[in-house]
């Protein structure tokens, strides 16, 4: 356990409290995953832990708080029953003096182990027989736990995407029951998820059980034959989603990515048109390595138009024109001739081509 936690669960231990490492954290050093997302789980109130801590609000939403200290984000969380919910947010919570009630409110087994100063594993719900099985597998009561939070559903999902689990059989069996549920979800909440899944290198294995258990049709997702790439807008550019909402750069990137796709090639045209970053997106779907087109781009005889060796002003003076269309369709006409390296960027070379093309 790196020192920075441990120094952290002392410091409420100190005060008199109760401190533990609780969920996913616990769960990645037992899979030999490295984490950096620490969830702390303590007896001591929010009130107690603005002393201890000199904080002066609360930050994670949940009557705790957030620290970011080095590579860690940190979460500081009282024991709490969620008693009552509204649109999947839990809007009337009793804090409780008890780890175990704790824990049982959390989603699935797995994330329930917790982990003292010492790095002593607690296990207070079996968990470790269902990491051992991997299988993901519901706290409590299933179709209770996701009407309450049909979120956790995508995460059911996601978990068993990314760890290469299994969903237990009851946990999947509620999942498909519940699945219309899904769509009461902002459409923030499902593109975090599904984002999630997407980014996985089980991507696929992940679309699979969303169709499988009918939330696809939920959301309005569709796609063909997915490519796994390594940038997340580029698995967005081959499904489609009617529930998820993108930024306008985000759209635009996703549109360009299809186009480019569509083009089947990447080569100086592409490259000067939509710049390294989408063509090595595109790259990927279509099967080419991210050497080959750095390569390309590199020899690339220009990669912007203000690359090219002629101005517009000295056009003007070399014609004796007067400015207008006639210099921008040249200007236009020297950069195709230039990138189907028919001729070579150098300022003599381009005035003897202009003279002899455009003074006919």
């Amino acid at each position: 356990m790196d020192k920075i936690i441990k120094n952290i669960l002392k410091k409420i231990e100190n005060e008199g409290y109760e401190a533990y490492i609780v969920g996913g954290f616990v769960r990645d050093l037992l899979l030999g995953k490295p984490s950096y997302d620490v969830d702390i789980c303590t007896n001591a109130l929010p009130m107690n832990l603005k002393q201890i801590f000199g904080l002066t609000q609360n930050s994670n939403g949940y009557g705790g708080f957030n620290l970011k200290i080095k590579k860690y984000n940190i979460d500081i969380t009282t024991y709490r029953k969620e008693k009552k919910y509204n649109n999947r947010r839990p809007v009337e919570v009793e804090y409780i003096n008890n780890l175990f009630e704790d824990i049982k409110r959390r989603d699935f087994t797995i994330n329930s182990f917790c982990m003292d100063k010492n790095g002593n594993i607690i296990d207070l719900l079996n968990a470790r027989e269902d990491l051992n099985k991997k299988e993901v597998k519901i706290i409590g009561e299933a179709d209770t736990k996701f009407e309450e939070d049909p979120l956790r559903m995508l995460r059911a999902i996601r978990f068993a995407t990314i760890l290469d689990f299994e969903i237990e059989r009851e946990t999947y069996k509620s999942i498909c029951r519940n699945s219309d549920l899904v769509g009461l979800l902002s459409s923030e909440r499902i593109k975090e998820e599904l984002s999630k899944i997407l980014c996985s290198e089980h991507a696929l294995r992940g679309l699979q059980i969303l169709n499988k258990t009918g939330i696809d049709k939920v959301i309005g997702l569709s796609y063909n034959n997915v490519v796994f790439t390594s940038d997340i807008l580029g698995m967005w550019a081959q499904i489609d989603c009617s529930k998820v909402k993108f930024s306008k750069t985000e759209s635009d990137n996703i549109s360009k990515i299809k186009t480019l796709v569509k083009i089947g090639k990447i080569g100086n045209f592409e490259l000067f048109n939509y710049g390294l970053y989408l063509c090595l997106v595109a790259g990927e779907i279509l099967g080419i390595s991210h050497q080959v087109v750095n390569k390309r781009y590199k020899v690339m005889p220009i990669k912007s138009m203000k690359d090219i060796d002629i101005t517009g002003s000295e056009i003007i003076k070399l014609l004796n024109v007067e400015p207008g269309k006639l210099i921008s369709d040249i200007i236009t006409d020297v950069k195709i001739e230039i990138l189907n390296v028919r001729l070579k960027n150098k300022k003599y070379e381009i005035k003897k081509y202009i003279l002899r093309k455009w003074t006919k």
